[in-house]
């Protein structure tokens, strides 16, 4: 068989579980807005003691797993991780894999089945790892449960869209807590050193030196997390922060330049609109909201 399975027949006690009808998840697949992402299962299995899914030939779909309590191991690409409190998964759609439930402890999953032309981007390992430790697990949880409970009132197209959307918010989340760094971490260390100076500087080996790491390891992870080196980041800070007061202040683009840390008006008006691609006086005259 493909596919074995020892959970008990009756299921698990307070289990939730939705199927969508494999003709209406057809017709998602072929209409706007679900084309691109279509929630085909999704459930709660708590404190599931004897789940076991083992699919040689991988499923159709990709398949997110997120664990709340206790433990389990899941393995497919040649790795075995485990899934503890906090953490999640998702498996890709057509890989061979199977995941079990800890005899010792098992685990409680919020899990979803999806399918789409951007469910294998919207779940690929933006961190480089396929766990995810979450940062906001309530989060994800009311996600979850919003979901669920959409599918357990009614299967519509409208409700369908409705469950795509909710599915996009949760599976993003799931990728920002990938790229995150850890509390604590030195990167996050770093991170909130450099958000409580956006009015001075810092050079980056000086920064390194402070969170205990090299220049160039920081610099990497740097770019990792957020897309540019340190120095990169931190000049995003500055122009977030003066155009917050160009937005909701009268103070003078000197003011300004001097608030965030930029002691010549002139090369802060330089960067400014090398960010924008407009100047501090122009940007304050746009219209905006």
């Amino acid at each position: 068989m493909d596919e074995t399975t020892t959970q008990r027949a009756e299921g698990f006690a307070h289990q939730r579980l939705c199927v969508v009808p494999r003709p209406q998840v057809d017709l998602a697949l072929a209409a706007p807005v679900t084309r691109r992402l279509t929630v085909t299962d999704a459930g709660l299995f708590p404190r599931a003691e004897g789940h076991v899914r083992v699919r040689r030939d991988g499923a159709a779909e990709t398949i997110v797993l997120v664990c709340i309590a206790g433990s389990g191991d899941v393995r497919f690409g040649g790795d075995e991780y485990i899934l503890g409190p906090g953490t999640g998964i998702a498996i890709p759609a057509g890989a061979p894999h199977e995941y079990r439930s800890s005899t010792a402890d098992p685990w409680t999953i919020w899990w979803l089945h999806v399918r789409g032309t951007d469910a294998a981007e919207l779940t690929a390992p933006a961190g480089g790892t396929r766990l995810v430790r979450l940062r906001a697990v309530d989060r994800i949880v009311a996600l979850f449960d919003e979901l669920v409970t959409l599918l357990e009132r009614r299967i519509s197209p409208a409700h369908l869209v409705a469950a795509s959307g909710i599915a996009w918010n949760l599976l993003t989340r799931l990728t920002v807590d990938s790229t995150l760094p850890a509390d604590g971490s030195p990167l996050e260390r770093a991170i909130r050193y450099l958000e409580a100076r956006v009015d001075g500087t810092i050079p980056v080996a000086d920064l390194a030196a402070l969170v205990g790491l090299s220049p160039s390891h920081l610099s990497a992870l740097f770019r990792q997390a957020t897309g540019s080196g340190p120095a990169a980041f931190h000049t995003s800070l500055r122009m977030g922060r003066a155009r917050a007061l160009l937005d909701t202040s009268s103070l003078t683009v000197a003011e300004v330049s001097a608030a965030v840390g930029y002691a010549d008006p002139l090369y802060f008006s330089r960067q400014f609109r090398r960010v924008h691609d407009l100047s501090p006086t122009a940007y304050r005259a746009q219209h905006k909201g």
